[in-house]
Formats: structure tokens, sequence, C-alpha cells
């Protein structure tokens, strides 16, 4: 992963405005993309990602189905699941989510999104 700016993510939620908000707010040197749906998610991640957000609940499903789909077919992406409810955190992350962080807490995401890539470097050697 690149470190620092410049990353690519993919941030699964339906609710443009909470997205809109948190890209300029707290991802701003990085380009985020933004998918409504689980359906949508899965159009586009043909696309090299260094980081995906998901939300829990979508209009078409839960985001731990899309967490599932991506570690059974051994994508190693880091995977943040971004919800406002607990049980949906929980259950992104028992879904195989690198880690979580509460909508409340989102002003800490790009600080998660360093971490987390420096702890998987460090575990590849990188």
């Amino acid at each position: 992963m690149r470190s620092g700016s410049g990353l690519k993510i993919l941030y699964v939620e339906n609710d443009m405005a909470f997205i809109n908000g948190v890209a300029e707010r707290f991802l701003a040197g990085h380009e985020v993309a933004a998918a409504p749906s689980l359906r949508a998610a899965r159009m586009i991640l043909d696309r090299p990602w260094d980081v995906i957000l998901v939300d829990y609940d979508l209009d078409d499903g839960k985001g731990d189905t899309l967490v599932r789909e991506l570690r059974a077919a051994g994508d190693a992406t880091i995977v943040i699941g971004v919800s406002a409810r607990a049980t949906g955190n929980r259950n992104i992350l028992i879904a195989g989510a690198d880690a979580v962080c509460a909508k409340a807490d989102i002003e800490h995401i790009s600080e998660m999104i360093e971490q987390i890539g420096s702890e998987k470097e460090a575990l590849c050697g990188g």
C-alpha cells in the first residue's frame, strides 16, 4: 500500500452527504469513490483499491456480505467497517474486516488507515 496521501479508497455507503463530508474533512488528498450499494461496489471491485470502507446497512443488503465475498476471493485489500451501530461493526469485523471505525469516531479514519497499512506492510516484510 502506498503510504500517506494519494490512496484509492472505495467507500461503500448509501448516504452520499456523509461520504462527501468524510472525504472532504478527513480523507482530503486521497481519491475517494462512492458505491451506494453492494451491487454498485461489485461493479467496480475489479479496479485496484488501497482501502475499502464498508457500511453495514445498505439498501440492497448488509456490508458484511461484501467483506465475506472479498475475503473468500483472497482479496487482501484493507477493509474497514464504518457503521453507526455496534452490531453492524461487529458483524463486519467477524466477516473479515481489518478493523472497524464507528461513525461517531470517523475523524480518526485517516490515522486508522495509516496504522493498518503499516501493520500489513510489516507482516509482509515491506
